[in-house]
């Protein structure tokens, strides 16, 4: 398939995607071409490749799901990517009061292409887990590779593994009994695909291939269970690594956040 048939198959699968069985205390909104998801660490936004809004009627609808989560105290993420109309959404969300985080590539790729991307690195082993214990541990992992605290993640990825097994995996990477890296697979019922997430590695144990390795394993687990397709929205440290295995670029991705506290521009704010 060429990139722009790969992306049109992610836009109509995969945007917006509600969830048909959250994890308690996930709730999930759909508003036209909008989704948005109340519950976790912070609010998130997604649409579909057109918003369905333009002007003044975007400028509201942004300003009261601002407000939905300003309410709570909470920041909100709003997720954007290159190819969306309309085209001034990000000057919009700018206006509003969010900040743009780094672009990643989205590269969409063929499960069965994957499953033999690399074998474990000597002197590592990956496994899959469900115990609490070692989502802890991974969330400590994180906050060493990033410099700040990641201990959220341990909650989180205890309660989607609890409520879905089959289909939100985590797999961990241990050397000498130590977390060196983590990963996560999400399948998404009815869509044939699966989102690749993780996959941050402590500094001492990069390329050497552990990265490749927990994307063939979960790979190997997709396909498992029906799923075709993987999705990555990609570091400019992940891209190149993902290219060569055979994913595809399909767009870039930007999410513009919105944080508590900040000055808020003169909006007309409505519920949507």
């Amino acid at each position: 398939m060429t990139p722009e048939q790969l992306r049109d198959l992610y836009d109509q699968r995969l945007r917006p995607w509600v969830e048909p069985d959250p994890a308690p205390g996930l709730v999930f909104e759909r508003f036209g071409d909008l989704v948005r998801v109340t519950g976790r660490r912070q609010g998130f936004v997604e649409t579909g490749p057109d918003v369905g809004l333009r002007g003044a009627e975007l400028d509201a609808a942004i300003a009261a799901h601002r407000d939905h989560f300003a309410a709570r105290g909470e920041e909100l993420e709003w997720k954007t990517r290159a190819h969306d109309l309309p085209a001034d959404l990000p000057d919009r969300l700018l206006a509003a009061g969010f900040e743009p985080e780094h672009a990643e590539t989205v590269v969409v790729g063929v499960a069965a292409d994957m499953v033999d991307a690399a074998a474990e690195p000597e002197g590592v082993r990956i496994r899959r887990t469900a115990d609490p214990d070692d989502y802890v541990r991974i969330a400590a992992m994180e906050s060493a590779v990033w410099g700040e605290d990641w201990s959220w993640l341990a909650p989180d990825l205890e309660r989607e593994t609890a409520h879905d097994p089959e289909h939100f995996l985590v797999f961990v990477a241990e050397a000498d009994g130590e977390v060196v890296s983590a990963a996560w697979l999400a399948n998404k019922p009815g869509t044939g695909f699966g989102g690749l997430w993780g996959g941050s590695t402590l500094p001492g144990w990069r390329r050497r291939g552990i990265y490749r390795a927990l994307v063939a394993v979960r790979a190997r687990a997709a396909l498992e269970r029906g799923v075709e397709y993987l999705q990555v929205d990609a570091s400019k440290d992940s891209s190149p690594v993902l290219e060569r295995l055979g994913f595809v670029a399909v767009t870039t991705t930007t999410p513009y956040v919105w944080r508590p506290g900040r000055a808020q521009p003169a909006m007309p704010t409505v519920r949507p």
